[in-house]
């Protein structure tokens, strides 16, 4: 369950006929139509709810909002609508314990839920015959839960809330930030003042009394909207919401809030050395107004004006004059009450942040002085346009907009206006804004900087208050001196509840239509026509990566993958992003340990502009010196932020104990500090010339526009001269014959990061389907035994998991997880009992749970265009056949018991684990002798390479 959500979706969807234009003026003539038809009534309790049918795949979407977040908290009380949105996943009187999550899994489905200051929404996506089950177990939340609260699930959750606090905060390079920001923003028992997550404190002092009370106040039916979207019959949707939902109570009336914004009347500022960070972190919050104030959009405007793209002003001075920082942000975030305009940057090593400051302030006055274009409008315009069809990509998408929009402007089609709006925005609106919010205004600015840097932070700063936890054995306490199995009274209900809904008609589903073709140079093209959204959606992938670096200059293909978009032979870098930007388009290239991708996404009545450009990026770059340099020191910047986070540095060392330290992948695909210190340009230009080839690559296409069409786009392409492309070959040499345990001392670590694993195949992937279905039972997602284990039964962590990665030539198993430094040594003794015996466990009823799931998800794999796009990428680059997921369903359904222990033995050998923990040495190294794993090898986390006495 997610910790905090601000907004889900940038725009939401709409009820009306819609018309949206990608003009330079919002006032000519609309080119395009866009429709999304929807039904919204109130049932007697107060319940609204919203229905929106869209048959196109056999899958229903629900989300239920309730309008309370942590602004309705006591102060005292902080962090409990979040902790309450964990709760009510625990149980409920007639799903019973753990059944939610269970049945959700079961039925192939997802589900998560999200709190944020002003809401808390629950959501799931099933195959659409499985709605009704949905609306009961939802209902029996909405309506049949606070009997079941119990001390043992109140304490239980309590860890597992603490575990997502250290994770995302405490254990966090600058996750302290927005506790000290919002603390010094606004006044004392501000509904903002604290963060969504709250206190440990807090937390910690909740009782059963404090649930039942929250429950009574915001979760009834009136403080709810309950939006469904998807594959539904409308009038049978009212049939079974009414059934379900009509006899819940509405709860008392919740006072609506006013605006409440913040005031400064001085500049504020504030300073903490962060023992996680490595590098030098400004930033600046201006106060400024609620959501859907009139001046809101043009403060969202003002935001992309001042730093998005290297025409931006603060871009300009920050990065490209005084190259302080590799980037720099400025947005406007608005809330229910209040919202704030936010400037920053992660500097250079080492700058000053007082002259970040001072550069931020001379980019305003270019602003001032300078202005900005028609040009610059119309690119944030058309934008807009382009999102809204991403944005109602999905169902899921579709059923938390219509909710979210109702709740907070009781229209669930708001998005006409708010595309409007967005529209009508003119430059004096913009400049207007910035004159009353943020020129020679007070605003609070953070410094946070490593520890022993105190000299970087703003003059005048005063040091931060900030809360940290300290590591204590045992402080925890024991859950079993509470009752697991607590009795209680059933409330009445006029249906009964404790039948399970049964699943209702066939489910069948058509898998997309997928076509192939090659061009004269030998890129093959996969294509898959999908009309539902104007838009076309599209990737070239080369197949090289990080795997044809230079083993003394790995980051080359990283670099290489940011230089592409750097300018064109033709178009200065800002000319290309111009290009690009008046399209509405976004195309971006990223790289990875085995390819290189060029991706683009754009309405598709652009896709032939957009490809011209794509071409230009592939076929001509532009080597700019200048850019170079720049890239290279935002890449240098990123890895020593890496080298600050347990996370990254346990994948680090994962990686080089399980491949070997002369293995190309025991390298991050970032490169090291050393080794990218090293790169030139010419390294860049050399790999491009000798390993950028059609031979390599393929084309990869999904959306509104025929194959012919596409084929015929691509004749430009046809211009690009195939070559030989010389893959090395590698010889793995995992630091250990047996299983063993390797710790990384990071002094003071709050939680520490657990990777297990070892190297399953190394002679290609063709296991790899069967190995996936072996493992859903252990560790893919909610439902599985790790996760239930390790967070449900234990509270040792936020989550657990466990899978497998393919490469072209194999396929690597882990099992990971981030839990309270102060249960290490139990939670790596129950890792390890886990997977010493899951193949003797593995029963006839997980075999059938594994098929069941794996088979009902399978109806979710086409809805998006992302998912469809790769589905075609998975083909092409593992060399897979056109029916894969089919073939792949025909192998489970055939599957036995004893097939996937073989499996299970094979891939997952408990006697050869590799086991590498991150964490608090002076607490945990000790604790972790005697594991049955050897004593552990200590590895020092701040060196770049293995050192390991054997």
């Amino acid at each position: 369950m997610k910790k905090t959500l601000k907004h889900l979706i940038g725009l939401a969807s709409a009820s009306v006929m819609l018309a949206f234009t990608a003009c330079q003026s919002p006032t000519e003539s609309p080119t395009d139509e866009f429709s999304l038809d929807y039904e919204k009534y109130e049932l007697d309790n107060g319940l609204e709810v919203v229905l929106h049918q869209d048959n196109s795949d056999p899958k229903v979407a629900v989300a239920i909002l309730y309008h309370v977040g942590s602004n309705r908290e006591k102060p005292g009380r902080t962090g409990f609508a979040h902790f309450f949105e964990h709760m009510l996943f625990q149980n409920s009187e007639n799903v019973g314990p753990g059944n939610f999550i269970k049945y959700i899994n079961e039925l192939g489905g997802t589900f998560n839920g999200g709190t944020s200051t002003d809401q808390t929404v629950y959501f799931e996506t099933v195959p659409s015959d499985a709605l009704e089950k949905v609306l009961w177990m939802e209902s029996d939340r909405m309506g049949f839960f606070i009997n079941t609260v119990s001390e043992w699930g109140l304490e239980n959750e309590k860890q597992v809330v603490k575990n997502e606090k250290r994770q995302g905060v405490d254990n966090r390079p600058y996750g302290h930030k927005s506790y000290v920001q919002l603390k010094n923003l606004y006044p004392e028992g501000h509904p903002y003042s604290w963060d969504v997550i709250g206190s440990l404190e807090d937390l910690q002092n909740a009782t059963i009394a404090d649930v039942k009370e929250f429950y009574s106040q915001f979760y009834g039916a009136g403080n709810a909207t309950l939006a469904i979207a998807g594959d539904i019959d409308i009038a049978k949707a009212k049939e079974l919401v009414n059934k379900y939902f009509s006899e819940i109570g509405s709860g008392p009336a919740v006072e609506a809030m006013n605006p409440m914004p913040a005031v400064l009347d001085e500049t504020k500022l504030f300073y903490h050395e962060d023992k996680f960070a490595n590098l030098p972190d400004l930033e600046m919050i201006y106060p400024t107004v609620e959501e859907y104030n009139n001046d809101m959009w043009a403060l969202n405007m003002l935001g992309q004006l001042l730093t998005d793209g290297k025409k931006s002003p603060l871009y300009k001075v920050v990065v490209e004059e005084k190259k302080l920082a590799p980037n720099v942000y400025a947005y406007n975030s608005s809330g229910e009450i209040a919202g704030t305009f936010n400037i920053g940057a992660r500097a250079f090593d080492g700058i000053d942040l007082n002259d970040l400051r001072d550069a931020i302030f001379d980019g305003m006055e270019k602003f001032e002085k300078e202005g900005f274009t028609d040009e610059d409008l119309a690119r944030i315009k058309v934008g807009a346009e382009t999102g809204v069809y991403n944005s109602v990509s999905s169902v899921f998408n579709k059923a938390y907009q219509l909710a979210s929009y109702n709740t907070f402007t009781g229209d669930p089609g708001y998005i006409t206006k708010n595309l409007k709006k967005t529209l009508n925005v003119t430059r004096e609106d913009v400049m207007r804004v910035y004159n009353k919010y943020i020129k020679n205004q007070d605003y609070l600015a953070t410094s946070f900087v490593p520890v022993g840097q105190k000299e970087l932070v703003l003059e005048g700063s005063v040091q931060a208050e900030v809360v940290e936890e300290p590591i204590v054995q045992g402080a925890e306490g024991n859950l079993d001196q509470y009752e697991r199995n607590v009795e209680f009274e059933k409330t009445a209900s006029q249906i009964d509840r404790a039948a399970i809904p049964a699943l209702d008609g066939d489910l069948s589903f058509a898998p997309p239509s997928i076509t192939t073709d090659e061009l004269s140079n030998g890129m093959k093209v996969y294509h898959i026509y999908q009309d539902e959204l104007p838009m076309a959606q599209f990737s070239i992938r080369l197949k090289g990566g990080m795997f044809l670096d230079n083993p003394e200059k790995v980051g080359v293909a990283a670099l290489l993958d940011n230089m592409l978009m750097e300018g064109t032979a033709n178009k200065t870098p800002e000319e290309l992003e111009e290009a690009l930007g008046q399209l509405g388009a976004s195309v971006y290239v990223s790289s990875s340990r085995e390819y290189i991708t060029i991706s683009g996404n754009s309405l598709a009545k652009n896709y032939d502009e957009v490809l011209t450009l794509v071409k230009e990026i592939l076929l001509e770059p532009r080597w700019d010196e200048k850019e170079f340099e720049r890239i290279k020191s935002s890449a240098i910047n990123s890895i020593q932020q890496s080298n600050a986070n347990p996370n990254a540095i346990a994948s680090r060392v994962f990686n080089e104990v399980l491949y070997g330290k002369d293995h190309i992948f025991s390298k991050p695909t970032s490169g090291t500090m050393e080794s990218v210190s090293s790169i030139t340009l010419e390294d860049l230009k050399d790999y491009y010339r000798d390993n950028f080839s059609p031979s390599v690559a393929s084309f990869h296409f999904v959306g509104a526009i025929s194959k012919d069409e596409v084929m015929t786009s691509l004749e430009p392409l046809e211009l690009w001269i195939a070559k030989d492309v010389t893959f090395p070959e590698y010889e793995v040499k995992t630091n250990t014959e047996e299983s063993r345990i390797f710790f990384v001392d990071y002094p003071d670590a709050k939680q520490s990061v657990i990777n297990i694993g070892r190297i399953a195949m190394e002679d290609g992937n063709d296991d790899y389907s069967a190995a996936s279905v072996s493992n859903y039972r252990l560790g893919s997602g909610s439902g599985s035994i790790l996760f239930k284990e390790l967070r449900l039964e234990k509270g040792y962590t936020y989550g657990a998991y466990s899978g497998y990665s393919r490469t072209m030539d194999g396929a690597v198993f882990q099992a990971s997880s981030s839990v309270r430094s102060n249960v290490t040594r139990e939670s790596v003794d129950l890792f390890k009992d886990l997977l010493d015996n899951y193949s003797t466990d593995f029963s006839d009823e997980d075999l059938e749970v594994t098929k069941n799931s794996i088979l009902r998800s399978n109806t979710q794999s086409y809805e998006t265009y992302g998912s469809l796009l790769g589905i075609l990428q998975n083909i092409s680059t593992y060399e897979l056949p056109l029916d894969y997921i089919e073939k792949d369903e025909t192998k489970l359904k055939a599957m036995d018991k004893a097939e996937i222990k073989q499996v299970i033995d094979e891939f997952m050998n408990p006697d050869n684990l590799v086991y590498v923990v991150v964490g608090d040495g002076k607490t945990q190294l000790q604790r972790l002798n005697n594991t049955g794993l050897g004593k552990p090898v200590v590895i020092n986390k701040d060196e770049e390479s293995l050192k390991i006495d054997k």
